[in-house]
């Protein structure tokens, strides 16, 4: 992803979708098919908004001359349906196709929960060891703030524990948009307006890293 349209690059998501070009990113809309990820106070599904945001900043991106890979463009998962364990296959399976493909980046894209419904606010994690990633992290986080809600203080944060962080070569962060458990937060995370707040401020970020 890049505002300079002489280079051409390339993007995952996690989806299904794969295009070729001479650089990568790629974006991620995790969960999907059998599992609904976290589930809001309001009854809304993670996977769903995931998607939905997903897309939203592939089409800033494609419009910047950016090829984005998607791991997923539909409401189904990197798993084969006779499978024992869907999550484990699901998750090795991104794993494996992000580092096939050697992507320059990889955004995953999440909503967040917590059991006291008063927090709220948009944060990116990265992997500790990584220092493109905390790099990526710490542009995203600003541009979140920035195009979404000036009054987050939340920083980018270091995780050591996340399968997708350890086991992903490129540089990958991980965006939870928001906490399907606050009632106002959950309810601004289903209307349109405020996703594209959200996807503006992703592609940003993304734009911004790689200048």
């Amino acid at each position: 992803m890049t505002a300079d349209p002489l280079r051409r690059t390339r993007g995952f998501f996690y989806g299904n979708h794969q295009a070729e070009a001479e650089n990568s990113r790629e974006f991620a809309p995790p969960h999907g098919g059998n599992d609904p990820g976290k589930v809001g106070v309001d009854d809304s599904l993670e996977k769903d908004l995931n998607l939905v945001i997903a897309k939203k900043v592939q089409s800033i991106l494609r419009q910047q001359d950016v090829e984005v890979l998607m791991t997923r463009e539909t409401d189904k998962g990197l798993y084969e349906e006779q499978t024992s364990n869907k999550k484990v296959q699901d998750m090795k399976n991104r794993c494996a196709l992000i580092n096939e493909k050697k992507p320059d980046c990889v955004v995953s894209i999440h909503q967040n929960s917590y059991h006291e419904e008063y927090v709220n606010g948009a944060q990116v994690f990265y992997y500790g060891n990584s220092a493109e990633g905390k790099k990526l992290a710490e542009t995203l986080q600003a541009k979140l703030v920035s195009y979404v809600d000036p009054d987050n203080h939340r920083q980018a944060k270091a995780n050591s524990s996340y399968y997708l962080l350890k086991k992903t070569e490129a540089p990958i962060v991980i965006v939870e948009c928001g906490f399907l458990s606050n009632w106002e937060e959950a309810k601004k995370l289903q209307e349109d307006s405020y996703q594209n707040q959200i996807a503006w401020g992703i592609a940003m970020g993304i734009l911004s890293y790689l200048q």
